[in-house]
């Protein structure tokens, strides 16, 4: 099973600079958990900040299996040489193909890549250019202070995702719980992603399941 764990420092106490300590601590916990893809996704800093988070992060994951991707940013992973970027299926989002040339110009191996869609249509204009994941949601809503903002696509329309978007693998997002990652991977979800659900996060031992990124 594939996991992204998602970062939000705003789950974290404290100012600012704690927060992001508490981030850059707890990315390294989930390296140690053997968490797959770590995305920094912290939209809202310039992408010198976030350029300098992931280069703390890159250090202390340097030893483990965990890749770390930066979220829209190609500046920041560019500059901290982050191995990928996660982008948009949205129109107007930055396209495969500029990410993969911004790399190539900067004299960087071919990034890893993902891309969050949200509907077959998104689904299969995004596989045309081969991502290295998919992230599909919301699979079970978003909810924001209780209230749900964004319908759930359910189980079924995973599945057809999944199905629309074969070889490449498929992470369900949105409203994913413990509970509910086996319900995704029986839709054929090659695993979830997530923010909550990874930083209460009780890992898998090795025997129970063997992460791989191919």
């Amino acid at each position: 099973m594939l996991r992204c764990a998602i970062t939000d420092r705003t789950i974290f106490p404290g100012d600012d600079d704690q927060r992001i300590a508490a981030l850059i601590h707890q990315a390294s916990l989930w390296s140690q958990q053997g968490i797959e893809i770590i995305q920094l996704r912290e939209k809202d800093l310039p992408a010198s900040d976030i350029a300098d988070i992931a280069r703390q992060i890159l250090k202390l994951i340097a030893s483990s299996r965990s890749i770390l991707i930066i979220n829209t940013s190609v500046e920041a992973a560019i500059a901290a040489r982050a191995p990928g970027v996660h982008i948009s299926s949205h129109h107007g989002a930055i396209s495969q193909l500029e990410v993969r040339r911004r790399f190539s110009a900067a004299g960087l191996p071919d990034p890893i890549i993902t891309i969050s869609c949200h509907s077959l249509n998104e689904i299969r204009r995004a596989s045309v250019h081969t991502p290295d994941a998919i992230l599909f949601a919301p699979v079970f809503g978003k909810v924001i202070a209780g209230k749900t903002v964004t319908p759930a696509a359910g189980l079924r329309t995973l599945s057809e995702a999944c199905q629309a978007a074969s070889p490449i693998p498929v992470l369900a997002l949105g409203g994913v719980t413990l509970g509910r990652a086996q319900m995704c991977l029986n839709a054929g979800a090659a695993g979830i992603a997530g923010i909550r659900i990874f930083h209460n996060y009780n890992p898998l031992t090795p025997d129970q399941t063997k992460p791989s990124t191919t």
